[in-house]
């Protein structure tokens, strides 16, 4: 089990080798531990070069080392960075000349930052959003984890959470001290407006939920079709390499892949799928129905056919927009309005069409949305928890005013556990390993 008491270390920075490692120390033995290493410590936020030395006086390395005092540091508590040269063996015996420390031991996964969320210097959306940002591989990646990171988001839910706290004080001071003059018996119907303008805000904001997902986990686009229609031929000219087995034989492909995209800034993925017939054979079968599972978890479908051949329109379990694709026109010189798209992977032709309707695409499902966005289906779900209840609260005017404010209550609640201010400890773990260990 954790505990706060114990001085915790770890590489913070990236993989080794590298020109420098920081190794983090943090806890109430960070200034002692650090200062038996590297001899008077510098003033707070000042990086002075020190030589990093054993308790038996064998130099480790020279290197620069920076103090962070609580409560005014990452976590919240004494914290100590020692930036050194990024050798393996440099940092392996700096590790362990500090695991010889009493009550000092190597961090968890994402330890400093769940000690961070437990000192209050970052909640449960911030600590979220940056794991995101350390994981960010595109633009708009970076963007929506930047908005979460720096608390974006957690104020707009601070600020429902609060109008709920007090449309519930307001009812219960009418509840408490209806006979009396300052509370006006038509503070409710103050309340109930306010409340009604608050189920339309997060009713807006849940309907961006779909591009917050899109964009965090990259917008899923499958290529579906018959076999042998070059389904695998378009993934490989798309990805610029070979990752799928092209031949002439139908059924070759058996497995759903996968490359990942970087368009304008969005991630897309990208699968492949086996061609979809009526077959006997075992194996193909199991492939064409981890097709159709593809398919209907996709955010947009390539539905492709050789031109001339009729590309299907809709899928088992899938509601959204398909595109049809005309392939092979390097072979096929007739023109055709049959398909949205014409293209040859072999030449190339329509792949910068494909590019820019897969954009197209991307622009309309963000339109002039602000990067306040839910992205989680944690957020998505506790989001919908507390809609309802505020609905339950607006349409229950039979009920008494105690009832209303008790699905306020729950409505508030749904937002804390979003954020972490109320009890979230049964997601903590889940949460935080995610995280790499110096973080």
């Amino acid at each position: 089990m954790l505990t706060m008491n114990e001085t915790i270390y770890a590489l913070s920075s990236g993989g080794l080798p590298a020109g420098v490692a920081v190794i983090r120390i943090s806890g109430n033995l960070a200034l002692r531990v650090a200062e038996s290493l590297a001899g008077p410590l510098p003033q707070s936020r000042q990086a002075v070069l020190r030589t990093i030395r054993t308790r038996n006086n064998m130099m480790i390395d020279r290197g620069l080392v920076l103090v962070f005092p609580g409560p005014a540091s990452f976590t919240g508590e004494d914290c100590v960075e020692i930036h050194v040269h990024g050798g393996k063996a440099v940092v392996n015996a700096l590790l362990e000349e500090l695991s010889t420390f009493e009550n000092c031991r190597m961090a968890e996964h994402g330890e400093f930052s769940r000690r961070a969320l437990e000192n209050g210097k970052m909640d449960l959306v911030e600590v979220e959003g940056l794991a995101d940002l350390i994981g960010a591989e595109t633009e708009m990646q970076r963007r929506l984890a930047l908005e979460h990171a720096a608390g974006g988001l957690s104020d707009l839910y601070n600020g429902w959470a609060d109008r709920l706290t007090r449309a519930r004080a307001l009812i219960e001071a009418e509840l408490d001290f209806a006979d009396e003059d300052d509370v006006p018996g038509s503070v409710s119907d103050m309340v109930w407006a306010d409340m009604k303008r608050l189920r339309l805000e997060i009713s807006d904001h849940l309907a961006g939920a779909d591009l917050g997902e899109i964009i965090r986990d990259g917008l899923k686009v499958v290529i579906a079709g018959a076999p042998n229609v070059g389904k695998s031929s378009l993934m490989n000219a798309l990805a610029k390499r070979e990752v799928a087995i092209v031949t002439d034989i139908a059924g070759t492909t058996r497995d759903v892949l996968h490359i990942d995209l970087n368009i304008e800034g969005y991630a897309v993925r990208l699968y492949d799928t086996a061609g979809l017939r009526d077959t006997d054979e075992v194996v193909e079968r199991e492939g064409i129905r981890r097709a159709l599972r593809t398919v209907a978890d996709a955010d947009l479908v390539l539905s492709l056919a050789e031109i001339g051949g009729e590309a299907q329109r809709s899928f088992p379990g899938f509601a959204g927009k398909v595109l049809t694709v005309g392939t092979k026109a390097d072979i096929h010189a007739e023109k055709t309005n049959q398909y949205d798209l014409l293209i040859s992977s072999t030449t190339g032709s329509g792949l910068a069409e494909l590019h820019e309707l897969l954009r197209q695409d991307l622009q309309i499902r963000s339109g002039a949305l602000s990067l306040a966005l839910p992205s989680r289906l944690r957020h998505r779900t506790l989001l919908a928890e507390s809609l309802d209840a505020v609905e339950a609260a607006l349409g229950s005017e039979d009920h008494g005013l105690d009832i209303r404010a008790e699905y306020l209550r729950r409505a508030a609640t749904s937002l804390g556990r979003i954020t972490g201010r109320v009890d979230v400890e049964d997601l903590l773990d889940v949460i935080f390993s995610e995280f790499c260990i110096g973080k």
